[in-house]
């Protein structure tokens, strides 16, 4: 994942640098271009062209001395190639190249203003995913543990996904959910849940238990919501991992089974019998099923949300997730989230339009020590 990323920021990098220099490069060929040519051609009026083009990615400043290169550029071709019987069409020029920069200019100033805004905004959600999904550690008592998170609404970097792992007097106990809908009052809602989530799993003796104190505090909060806001649920699903032990407890609440990777083969855990997603206990009975599975020394767990099996690529077909999960080699929890990640791009063509958050446990021999 690591290298995904940087090379991903290189090539942006790359990008944003050519970027910057178009309107210098415009205002050559232009130059080289009214000079080269016929002076009939009158090239020279494209100079106008350049403060335009540098408004949307250039500062104030920069556009208004580029508008200002691009009339002494005028005067010169004008003074150097021009034919006097058209000085009046070089002076025509010469004030569409100050308008059209003073124009530009503005247009700068205001881009500007919304940037900082958006830099604001992005400043607020980055604080609320530090709050809501805390970095995970990558060794939680005898797991070595990887997280990932892709905000479907690219500006806001959060949405209704969530996730949570914590070492317990019962064993490492994690949860991964999806908030039915998304914006901030799907955050509110992931919100209220991992907050419990949070408290609760130290306190409540198993996962049946700890989802039907979940699904009590979603009702509470939803109670407090608008009318319009009041269908708010989430699947998620619990899970538990003794550190003494050799398996894993899962309480699947209508989440999508998570893929368990042991020996080079992929299998989906499914739930012996359907328990109810999180604030739909009153209406389809709070039977919440604590299914047991083997989970041995380098065995992998991934668990995921609803966004991984919902991309979708060009003809709207849906990831096959088991499908790819077979190819992977997947010797540990973040090489396994890196091939995750890079299939999923790959697959949608980089455009992933539901958030998709993912953990990966693995299973190791000792336990990590406190120090650690």
């Amino acid at each position: 994942m690591n290298y995904f990323g940087r090379f991903w920021r290189r090539s942006r990098s790359l990008q944003e640098d050519l970027v910057l220099l178009a309107p210098l490069a415009l205002t050559a060929i232009i130059t080289v271009l009214a000079f080269a040519t016929p002076s009939n051609l009158h090239f020279s009026r494209f100079l106008s062209l350049a403060p335009a083009f540098a408004a949307s990615v250039w500062p104030v400043i920069r556009t208004v001395a580029i508008g200002v290169l691009a009339a002494a550029l005028n005067v010169v071709i004008a003074v150097t190639i021009g034919n006097p019987s058209e000085e009046h069409t070089y002076l025509i020029t010469l004030a569409v190249i100050a308008g059209a920069t003073a124009a530009a200019a503005y247009a700068s100033h205001v881009r500007q203003q919304r940037e900082q805004t958006l830099a604001d905004v992005r400043s607020v959600a980055e604080t609320t995913q530090k709050v809501l999904l805390r970095p995970m550690p990558h060794r939680i008592g005898r797991l070595d543990t990887e997280a990932l998170y892709l905000a479907a609404a690219a500006q806001a970097r959060v949405g209704g996904d969530f996730y949570e792992a914590l070492a317990t007097a019962h064993g490492v106990r994690l949860i991964i959910g999806d908030v039915r809908g998304k914006g901030l009052p799907a955050v509110g809602a992931a919100s209220a849940i991992v907050s419990c989530f949070r408290e609760a799993a130290y306190d409540e003796p198993d996962l049946a238990r700890l989802a039907r104190r979940l699904d009590r505090r979603m009702s509470r909060y939803t109670a407090l919501l608008p009318d319009d806001q009041i269908e708010y649920f989430a699947t998620a699903l619990l899970a538990e991992i003794p550190d003494d032990g050799s398996t894993v407890e899962i309480v699947n609440c209508g989440h999508p089974p998570p893929l368990l990777f042991r020996a080079g083969a992929v299998r989906e855990v499914t739930p012996t019998a359907p328990s109810p997603p999180v604030n739909m206990g009153a209406l389809l009975g709070e039977d919440y099923r604590i299914d047991t599975v083997p989970f041995a020394t380098e065995d992998q767990l991934l668990l995921y949300t609803d966004g991984v099996t919902e991309t979708r690529d060009h003809t709207g077909a849906l990831f096959p997730l088991v499908q790819h999960a077979t190819h992977w080699d997947a010797d540990s929890p973040s090489r396994l989230l890196e091939q995750l990640h890079r299939d999923l791009v790959h697959y949608s063509r980089g455009r992933l339009d539901d958030d998709i958050a993912a953990i990966a446990v693995r299973a190791t021999a000792t336990t990590a020590s406190a120090g650690a």
